[in-house]
């Protein structure tokens, strides 16, 4: 499969603190996460390419927030390439019963589907969605990260079923995550389960690139 982005294509990562990862900040503008690793390696790869990538995650949203947003954030900017990461926080604030913050799994897959059928009808973005992930393997039936790593596959099946409505491309972070947990511990990639370190997010960039045809 050849390499899918074209030269001088725009690609717009979109998400939550997983993509944000200070773009606002001292990493800026494109932090210090997985958009900024797909970025250096197609421009070590592809030099010739010249793309342009461009970061609009912000930390602690939801796929309600990027709703709210979709069209100073998304639609305005007309990207040849969409990637969109969201849910973990979607997840955290419907267990916890977040006060005019929850988002049920019902609500995720409703708003989900809102942005990308705005996205098929007001662009001609190409999409790939990232699976929310949770990087742990916590069993205890008293434990909080069971009890988030029990719901999240309610909200995992939503971008699983959106992938095969839109034909999108896809990357199964939880799947690939779990499989690496079966020979490293958790600590490998993250310091708890939502944030991952440098090795996490180069784990995310390769299954990416991946994606894409790398």
């Amino acid at each position: 499969m050849p390499f899918a982005i074209k030269p001088k294509q725009t690609v717009l990562f979109i998400g939550d603190s997983i993509t944000d990862c200070d773009r606002r900040g001292g990493s800026a503008p494109l932090g210090s996460g997985y958009p900024k690793f797909c970025n250096d390696l197609i421009t070590a790869k592809y030099p010739t390419h010249q793309i342009r990538v461009v970061n609009h995650g912000i930390s602690g949203h939801t796929v309600r927030n990027l709703m709210d947003r979709w069209t100073d954030d998304v639609v305005r900017l007309q990207p040849d390439w969409l990637s969109i990461k969201i849910g973990i926080n979607d997840v955290h604030r419907w267990h916890m019963k977040v006060p005019d913050a929850m988002v049920s799994p019902e609500e995720y897959a409703q708003l989900y589907d809102h942005i990308l059928s705005r996205t098929k009808k007001e662009t001609k973005a190409q999409v790939i969605l990232v699976d929310p992930f949770y990087i742990s393997q916590e069993t205890d039936p008293h434990s909080f990260r069971t009890a988030i790593r029990q719901k999240l596959p309610l909200y995992i099946k939503t971008v699983h079923a959106m992938v095969k409505k839109y034909k999108t491309r896809h990357v199964k972070t939880e799947e690939i995550f779990q499989s690496l947990l079966k020979h490293y511990p958790a600590e490998r990639f993250c310091p708890e389960p939502v944030h991952p370190f440098a090795s996490g997010h180069l784990v995310i960039a390769n299954a990416w690139l991946e994606a894409m045809g790398w």
